[in-house]
């Protein structure tokens, strides 16, 4: 695959990845509104994201469409975690 056609699929998951941690919008609503929802997908969720947001920022490269992919569930992971209590 050319590097060209290999960048694009990359951001094309990025793309992917952030509309999947903004379900979790609907579900922070939830939990905010009495439907309180799990713990432990939340808390996997941000500790795996910020596993790979750390991996793509530690790399010589950076790979800056792994952080944008995985900045969103840590943030937004750890606000469904906070709000699920």
């Amino acid at each position: 695959m050319s590097e060209r056609k290999l960048m694009l699929l990359g951001w094309i998951a990025t793309a992917t990845a952030v509309a999947m941690y903004l379900s979790y919008i609907d579900q922070i609503q939830l939990n905010l509104a009495g439907q309180k929802g799990s713990t432990i997908q939340p808390l996997a969720t941000m500790v795996n994201c910020a596993l790979w947001v750390a991996y793509g920022l530690l790399r010589e490269k950076r790979d800056w469409p792994i952080v944008f992919a995985n900045a969103p569930g840590v943030i937004l992971g750890g606000i469904s975690l906070v709000t699920a209590l």
